[in-house]
């Protein structure tokens, strides 16, 4: 009874090694940073940021030591085995797999128990998604050159989550929590369309021989899952077989990415209550571990409690905590820098050229409302969807605007579609230019939207941009991650 009833002294507010002044400094420098990355906007600024850096560093007088910097070759080498690549290989195939992983975590979550859990529920995002796909490519595939100029069919089809959501944001309460839900789900379908139409109509010569080590990697990914592994880091090695397999068979090894996110089980093993009442149990415990002689008794205690929290959440919820911020921070930047950098002074837009640069911008700008509007007219006419309330036709206009920044997954595309070097700087261009001309119609249109004043309103807003990912980003159910691109 003395024992329950010791009064508990509050923590250190320091490590015990730590000198108090050096502290301060630093967490008097980081706390600008630390609120910079806890705003939802900050991935798709850091974004803007990147690809504003590449496109100036590109026509600098620095740009040929730009150019051979994406180009420096590295890789490993043992006796005559090497694998040497780029560094903008590196970031477009392999950094980027980890883009794609978090795609396919989102894309898991959300047909599990999120905005595609339920038909009725996707109904209306799976129109607007199959709309804001189908009609950018055919306004390309109209637009667009004969020849090589018509791979570029699928740049528009893509939507940057982490922009759009950061243009939704700007717009405060002007856009209700569920038109935000809308983006989310849409951006999920809108990736996995994009992710169908990589490895179909982007990936070159099938080898069987590949395929066949990316399906022993997916193999073992399966049997760790049933002799219940739950240790993250068991399944790298798996993971990365199938990465190499997938590169080897001629499909984007990005899709191996996706492929191991969407397989990552979205269930919890203890739970919130599990946790709970193991934490509980860990805590009543430790009040009996008070001696230095008990000390030793602390650690699988401390191990107990640790993997109780671990698995309060599912392993998929796990890993979208910890990969978002590496993603939307990390990852993506270096690929908008990889990937950005156009050099206006040698570009020659020859007919060609400046038909697809028309085709990507009339895509995303003209394509992506039209065909979003269009598929959610017709799915709402039909009675198989209804608009939630709240949201109106003016909410789905801004909807279909913001839709049309297709930065991050167009980029990727273009990089697939196009091996000549004119093609490529028109099709980049064409997606930066569109991205900043929806970005501001999509803003300008969205000041006409009524300011939300019920009461609650500004919680349930702020409670669904909590759960949005980014990221690539894409920031939300998963952020961005990555989402989303």
């Amino acid at each position: 009874m003395a024992e329950s009833t010791r009064p508990h002294r509050s923590p250190p507010a320091q490590p015990p090694e730590a000198w108090a002044p050096a502290l301060r400094l630093a967490r008097l420098a980081t706390r600008p940073l630390e609120r910079f990355l806890r705003l939802q906007a900050a991935s798709g600024l850091l974004l803007i940021a990147a690809a504003a850096a590449a496109l100036v560093l590109a026509n600098s007088p620095w740009s040929s030591t730009w150019e051979r910097l994406w180009r420096t070759p590295l890789g490993v080498s043992a006796g005559a085995i090497a694998f040497v690549r780029p560094l903008a290989w590196w970031v477009n195939d392999g950094l980027m797999t980890v883009f794609f992983f978090m795609v396919g975590l989102e894309i898991r979550r959300e047909i599990a128990y999120g905005e595609l859990s339920e038909w009725r529920r996707a109904m209306l995002p799976a129109a607007a998604a199959l709309g804001g796909m189908l009609a950018p490519a055919l306004i390309f595939l109209a637009v667009g050159p004969a020849g090589e100029g018509r791979n570029g069919w699928g740049v528009p089809m893509a939507t940057d989550i982490a922009f759009a959501v950061g243009v939704l944001t700007l717009l405060g309460r002007r856009v209700p929590a569920a038109l935000r839900v809308i983006l989310l789900a849409l951006a999920v379908i809108d990736d996995l369309g994009a992710i169908v139409v990589i490895a179909v109509f982007y990936s070159g010569g099938i080898s069987l021989a590949g395929l066949a080590v990316a399906a022993a990697g997916v193999a073992l990914v399966i049997l760790l899952q049933r002799l219940g592994v739950r240790a993250a880091l068991a399944y790298v090695p798996p993971a990365l077989v199938a990465w190499a397999g997938t590169y080897a068979a001629g499909v984007h090894p990005t899709i191996a990415g996706v492929a191991i996110g969407m397989m990552t089980p979205v269930r919890a093993w203890l739970g919130t209550s599990g946790f709970l009442a193991s934490l509980q149990e860990g805590v009543d415990e430790l009040q009996r571990l008070t001696g230095p002689a008990e000390a030793h008794r602390v650690a699988p205690v401390l191990q107990r409690i640790r993997l109780a929290w671990r698995e309060a959440l599912s392993p998929a919820e796990n890993l979208i905590e910890a990969f978002h911020p590496w993603v939307a921070f990390l990852v993506m930047p270096l690929f908008a820098l990889a990937n950005s950098g156009v050099p206006l002074q040698g570009l020659q837009l020859g007919a060609e050229p400046l038909r697809v640069l028309a085709g990507v911008v009339l895509g995303l700008v003209v394509g992506k409302p039209l065909g979003i509007l269009a598929a959610c007219g017709l799915i709402l006419a039909s009675g198989l969807a209804r608009l939630p309330v709240g949201i109106g036709w003016r909410h789905l206009s801004v909807l279909g605007l913001v839709a049309g920044i297709g930065f991050t997954m167009s980029l990727f595309i273009t990089q697939l579609a196009y091996s000549s070097e004119q093609l490529l700087a028109a099709s980049k261009l064409g997606i930066l230019v569109a991205s900043s001309v929806a970005a501001v119609a999509g803003l300008a249109l969205g000041r006409w939207l009524p300011e939300a004043v019920a009461p609650g309103a500004s919680a349930s807003a702020d409670e669904a941009e909590a759960g949005l990912p980014a990221e690539g980003g894409r920031p939300g159910a998963g952020a961005p991650s990555p989402g989303s691109g």
